[in-house]
């Protein structure tokens, strides 16, 4: 008699149907090792677990909206000696994720700031965290967006509460009334209560700052930042 057939609804009822993927190669692995019961039932146990937990990866990199799948070992650290390759690696362990630290990644157009920053939320995802990505321009619009159909703190809210939120070619464009307040109420709201990090081309000083709340926002996070330069 082949009990499979009357184990699939018994398993969907116990929302662990996905042990049908693995159930067949598991039964018969045990019947050629001649494994104890309890042997093939952790093998299907581990089997579920494991697909669980791809399952939230998969969810929460979805999630991130990340641009591009950018990794670490992608990264071509020989391009630029004067990286502090030693900050990285320690920023990739997560550790700045539980002191809420926020992070600056500075340098000009096409050095990686953008592949360095979506490469650590990558990591961070994989650490079982929430993250979040947008273009400095993207974030703002999208609060506007939520301010014109009257959900904006509600918006607010989500943006403050994720784990890290990626902020990414910050200053890269002026910015005007109302994404200048919005930017900075974010980050008030988010100052050691979560980890952001933020890439931009731009120094403090530059004659940029003179023209809009960038200065702000960047004050904001420049005393605690750990930040590195790609110039």
């Amino acid at each position: 008699m082949n009990p499979m057939p009357a184990l699939s609804p018994h398993l969907k009822q116990l929302r662990l149907s996905g042990i049908l993927d693995s159930l067949e190669a598991r039964n018969r692995q045990a019947i050629d090792a001649k494994l104890a019961y309890t042997e093939f039932l952790a093998l299907l146990i581990e089997d579920e677990v494991a697909r669980r937990e791809q399952k939230k990866f998969t969810c929460r990199l979805r999630r991130a909206a990340f641009r591009s799948n950018k990794t670490l070992d992608q990264f071509d650290f020989d391009r630029l000696p004067q990286l502090n390759r030693a900050l990285v690696h320690e920023l990739a362990t997560g550790r700045y994720l539980d002191e809420r630290a926020p992070v600056l990644i500075v340098g000009p157009c096409g050095t990686g700031k953008s592949h360095l920053a979506q490469a650590l939320g990558h990591c961070a995802v994989r650490q079982g965290v929430d993250v979040a990505f947008a273009t400095c321009t993207q974030l703002t619009a999208a609060l506007n967006a939520a301010r014109a159909t009257g959900g904006y703190e509600r918006k607010l809210a989500n943006l403050a509460r994720v784990s890290l939120l990626i902020i990414d070619d910050f200053g890269l464009k002026p910015l005007r009334p109302p994404a200048d307040e919005d930017l900075h109420e974010l980050m008030a709201e988010r100052y050691e209560s979560a980890a952001t990090i933020v890439t931009s081309n731009l120094k403090c000083g530059a004659p940029h700052f003179l023209f809009n709340a960038a200065k702000i926002v960047m004050q904001t996070l420049l005393p605690e930042s750990l930040t590195f330069s790609l110039l």
